[in-house]
């Protein structure tokens, strides 16, 4: 039973994740970042080519301003985030065009005016840097093991710098200080700016054309960079267009990366493990690992710092070795911490799962003799939690389960473990005495009555316990620590003597008590009290005996056996007339199911229709018995035995009215047998019509416009009501035999039956009076003004043969005179009021069982 009281529905998911699919604006997107790459190549291709400075200048300028005003608008018009870091950017493509722009005039100046162009790179190295940097912070790309094998090839890298390019450039005379030390510091910037690109290149799983046109720009950088520190050798700082080649291009491919709908995956967050020394990492690694101690062979005479210089970078690379392997394995241990503990702990609650459980329910039934008192374990099951998602989404589900769980969590003693097993399936074991486990059954459901706070909802949700629990006494010869047997009621039944082709019950359940308790035996023991609890209404708790597991060893055993029955035709139909309450005379019949097993014997309806419900199976067996009372029905009439206006009324159940191939199929059994609609009516509960569905109310429809007769069965046993007979098209009731016993006796069952005759003469529908069993009860109905009958008065359900006699002998007799059965079930004519005639043909084989049920 669940009351959602107040609130509203929450959007979203719990640990959901965010999909883009491509849209018309998005391949826009992509189509416009290749035009302005292709632009920018284009732009890059006729600026080296120095046509001339005016031109060369302008292309320049153009790509550098195209690139600074798309690395705004293309992150803001896809919404990437964070958009810092491509403002950043931005800033530092402003002035590398500037710098770029001035190298030229400032390197014929002396004095501060040489540094002019060194004023705006420098910083744009540093925003660059600071931006990128952004970018991996933010999708969480400075992992450990990124960073120190980025140092070490960092190293390597600027051991190879320092020693041939920033110490020498450094060196060169006849130039202010100040700009051989900057001519010096750009393969530091060109340095961390490697570390940058391998960190982005470790750390990236999914790499999108973004990712690819991010890393080009950052290699262009690189390798202009390179050229330049290699001219700068000789002491010039500038050179030919071609040198600038590579900037350009770097340009255009930050600019399209920004354009590109894959811009927004840059800067999510990619969290990932400790990655593996792969070959493509070793290739980078390894040649930087060798670099000092190349360094240190192919130096002729160095000078002592050209000797500190690798031997420092070497001691270094070491000291990273030892921390990614400490890294490593540390990294390794807490994976495997992180997997265990998901393979035994609920994601949703964090609660430990069904592996956890068995392997702490094991523990405590190995250590059972150390413990004074029994093991108890819970089983609980919420009622109605399918109605909570249906309602409000999976996503309030998923936090009602969260809530339940803490609930939980803060009501059982500390040393109890509760763990999640299912769907809304929770378990709780803990040690204590039988009055103290009983106790801790009542608080739970107890707890459930106040509302649970769900996103704003306030949830009242009940729930079904099902208890189990070991006894401690161990007899004389058994294992110290292994129960002897469940100890809840000392006259606990052993089941019925019969079987179903197998092991008998009664001998199953002694095997079964003799085997030695485990934890999945006490999870499934409490699962069938849970199941028992749930049947006995919602909010209640059972405390299991061995009947209960013999119940449930049936109900399996009559499944399987059912399936075999349908198959070998252990299945039949037997037949109960229903007649005109004046005169006896035959008008119809009900089918009913029945089952003669070959060991059981007859198995009553009541028996396995609920677990052909529940199965399914009642869809097959529902078919048959249509189509084998149609059969029937189609024999009788070519036999004579019955006349064209003797219908035939079979039940159906909710499960096959939800069919929509129903009509078609039983169509199709009527043209077969040859048999007209008007001579079919279908019997449905009153349960159909109060709690309808568009697919049931659609194969109602249908079958009434074929022309079958639909009927409600055990009418008055339910929720009756003139509403829901309106809303539906069936033309007629049976009045349920609880009000027809009470006739002739009870004042009340006569005022509801007289209620139902004027309601159905209102809405021009058929009433027919089941369980009618003697002459009394005939007449006060027939003077409340029911035509039609159907009880033993006239005969109870027989085989078809037996029916076909009985009818076809005395279907009416010259003075009004039909065919009954006394109560002795002897076969006797009764007249038109009820009184016995002689020479009544014999009864056949009746059913003694009599059910209505199908």
């Amino acid at each position: 039973m669940v009351r959602l009281l107040v609130g509203q529905k929450t959007e979203g998911s719990l640990g959901a994740i965010s999909m883009r699919r491509s849209t018309p604006v998005d391949r826009a997107s992509a189509s416009g970042s290749v035009a302005f790459l292709a632009a920018g190549v284009v732009g890059a291709l006729l600026y080296a080519a120095n046509l001339s400075d005016h031109l060369g200048a302008a292309l320049f300028g153009a790509v550098g301003v195209g690139t600074a005003v798309v690395l705004v608008l293309g992150p803001w018009w896809h919404r990437a985030v964070p958009r810092h870091p491509w403002y950043l950017l931005s800033a530092a493509s402003t002035l590398f065009l500037v710098g770029a722009l001035v190298r030229p005039w400032a390197a014929d100046r002396s004095g501060l005016s040489a540094l002019a162009a060194d004023a705006f790179t420098v910083p744009g190295y540093l925003l660059m840097i600071i931006g990128v940097g952004g970018l991996l912070r933010a999708r969480g790309g400075l992992e450990r093991h990124a960073v120190i094998d980025g140092l070490i090839v960092c190293l390597g890298a600027a051991c190879v710098s320092l020693l041939l390019l920033a110490v020498p450039a450094a060196s060169i005379q006849g130039r202010p200080v100040m700009v051989s030390a900057l001519a010096g510091t750009y393969p530091v910037f060109d340095v961390v700016l490697l570390l940058l690109l391998v960190n982005l290149a470790f750390t990236t799983a999914a790499r999108r054309p973004s990712y690819w046109l991010l890393v080009g720009m950052m290699t262009s950088l690189l390798l202009g960079d390179l050229a330049y520190a290699i001219v700068g050798l000789f002491g010039t700082l500038s050179g030919a267009p071609i040198l600038d080649l590579p900037f350009l291009l770097g340009f255009a491919m930050v600019g399209a990366a920004a354009l590109h709908p894959s811009v927004v995956y840059l800067g999510r967050a990619m969290p990932l493990p400790v990655q593996a020394w792969s070959w493509p990492r070793l290739l980078l690694i390894c040649p930087a690992l060798a670099a000092p101690f190349v360094l240190i062979a192919v130096l002729d005479q160095p000078t002592s710092v050209e000797r500190l210089v690798p031997a420092f970078a070497g001691a270094i690379m070491v000291a990273l070795l030892l921390v990614r392997a400490v890294s490593a394995v540390q990294g390794y241990a807490t994976a495997q911490r992180r997997y265990e503990h998901h393979a035994t702990h609920d994601p949703l609650t964090g609660l430990p799962n069904r592996r956890a459980l068995s392997r702490e329910v094991g523990r405590l039934l190995r250590r059972a003799a150390a413990v004074p008192t029994g093991i108890w374990v819970y089983f609980l099951d919420l009622d109605g939690f399918k109605m909570v998602n249906d309602s409000w989404g999976h996503d309030t589900g998923d936090q009602l389960i969260v809530e339940v769980g803490k609930r939980l969590r803060a009501l059982v003693p500390a040393a109890a473990v509760v763990a999640r097993v299912g769907g809304d399936e929770f378990v709780v074991v803990l040690s204590g005495s039988r009055e103290e486990a009983i106790t801790l059954a009542e608080r739970i459901l107890g707890s459930f009555a106040a509302p649970l706070q769900v996103g704003g909802i306030e949830v009242v949700v009940s729930t079904s316990v099902g208890l189990v629990g070991t006894t401690v006494a161990v007899p004389t010869g058994e294992p110290t620590g292994t129960p002897d047997r469940l100890a809840y009621d000392p006259d606990e039944t052993t089941g019925s003597s019969g079987g179903w082709g197998g092991l008998p019950t009664a001998a199953a359940a002694e095997q079964h008590d003799a085997a030695p308790v485990t934890a999945e035996s006490l999870m499934r023991d409490a699962d069938i009290a849970m199941y028992h609890a749930k049947a006995e209404g919602p909010g209640k708790w059972a405390l299991f005996d061995t009947s209960m597991r013999d119940r449930v060893r049936d109900r399996v055993e009559i499944e399987f056996a059912l399936r075999h029955a349908l198959a070998k035709e252990q299945l039949h139909l037997v037949y109960q007339p229903i007649v005109e309450l004046r005169g006896g005379r035959l008008v119809g019949a009900e089918a009913l199911l029945r089952w003669d097993h070959p060991v059981r014997g007859a198995v009553s309806p009541l028996d396995f229709i609920s677990i052909a419900e529940d199965t399914g199976l009642i869809a097959a067996i529902g078919r048959w018995v249509l189509d084998e009372a149609l059969r029937q029905l189609a024999d009788w009439r070519a036999d004579g035995v019955v006349d064209d206006e003797f219908w035939i009324s079979v039940n159906v159940s909710p499960r096959q009215l939800r069919d929509p191939g129903l009509p078609d199929s039983i169509a199709e059994s009527l043209l077969r047998h040859d048999v007209p609609t008007g001579v079919v009516v279908l019997e449905i509960t009153e349960s159909v019509m109060v709690d309808p569905s568009a697919g049931t109310d659609q194969v109602l429809f249908e079958l009434r416009r074929m022309g079958v007769r639909i009927v409600v069965d055990d009418f008055g046993t339910g929720y009756s009501a003139l509403g829901y007979l309106r809303r539906h098209p069936v033309t007629g009731v049976k009045v349920d035999r609880a009000f027809v016993a009470g006739l002739g006796g009870n004042p009340e069952d006569e005022e509801i039956v007289r209620a139902v005759v004027a309601m159905s003469s209102a809405l021009r529908l058929t009433v027919v009076a089941e369980g009618v069993e003697t002459p009394t009860q005939r007449g006060v109905l027939e003077t409340l003004g029911v035509v039609l009958g159907q009880g033993r008065l006239w005969g109870g359900p027989v085989r078809p043969h037996p029916f076909a006699e009985r009818w076809s002998a005395l279907a009416v007799g010259p003075d009004g005179a039909g065919l009954a059965v006394a109560p002795d079930g002897s076969g006797v004519a009764v007249g038109p009021d009820g009184s016995r005639l002689t020479g009544g043909p014999d009864a056949g084989q009746a059913d003694s069982g009599g059910s209505n049920s199908q």
